[in-house]
């Protein structure tokens, strides 16, 4: 399947709002997002469509409790792409620089909370229109991604859906993304506790956007 960029764009801003803490802004944007996906491949459309369903049809409230109990409570459900090949190590200080410089380069300034490597902020930056690179930075840690969708689908998340669609928007895993994310499975990432300066060490898995 092949998608132009401004359909990769709808796509990844689409996910964006939907792998946010959720807040009035999702629940306002759900007939926007539905158009959304009403313009996309099947493949990227179909689970787009159930997740946004899902967001239809639940109380914000329970929404909230849900996103706080898959990804805050949950290691494996892990939102930020560095952690999985470097947990809270030097070397993932370095890879969230590398995250930053490609914002820098494009203009896009972090407001929020989340450190850079956010699946969200990733894939809004794609939307901002830096989609070629936003992906380039995807398919960097491919098996991180993968992990996480292995992961919410596990657990019948219907964020499983939305992580699926990103997924979708990118070319196929290969063999070494597949590997490297059966070993991320089974090792877990690194364990080496230091400080990410400039970073701060939170939000980790563990904390979260309030």
């Amino acid at each position: 399947m092949r998608l132009t960029d401004e359909q990769r764009r709808i796509a990844h801003q689409a996910a964006s709002l939907l792998l946010s803490y959720p807040d009035e802004t999702l629940s306002a944007a759900v007939p926007a997002l539905r158009a959304a996906a009403a313009e996309l491949p099947e493949p990227v459309a179909a689970p787009l469509r159930r997740i946004i369903g899902h967001v239809a049809d639940t109380p914000l409230a329970d929404l909230a409790t849900e996103y706080v109990a898959t990804f805050d409570l949950k290691r494996r459900c892990c939102l930020y792409l560095t952690y999985y090949a470097y947990g809270d190590t030097r070397k993932r200080g370095l890879a969230l620089l590398r995250f930053q410089q490609a914002y820098r380069s494009y203009g896009f300034d972090l407001t929020g909370q989340e450190l850079p490597d956010h699946l969200a902020v990733v894939l809004e930056f794609s939307a901002r229109g830096a989609t070629r690179t936003a992906g380039r930075l995807l398919r960097e840690h491919r098996a991180g991604l993968e992990l996480l969708w292995q992961a919410l689908r596990d657990l019948r998340s219907p964020y499983a859906d939305a992580v699926a669609a990103v997924r979708a928007t990118l070319p196929p895993a290969g063999p070494r993304d597949l590997a490297a994310a059966l070993r991320l499975a089974e090792q877990g990432p690194p364990a080496e506790e230091v400080g990410l300066e400039p970073y701060p060490s939170s939000p980790d898995p563990l904390g979260g956007r309030r």
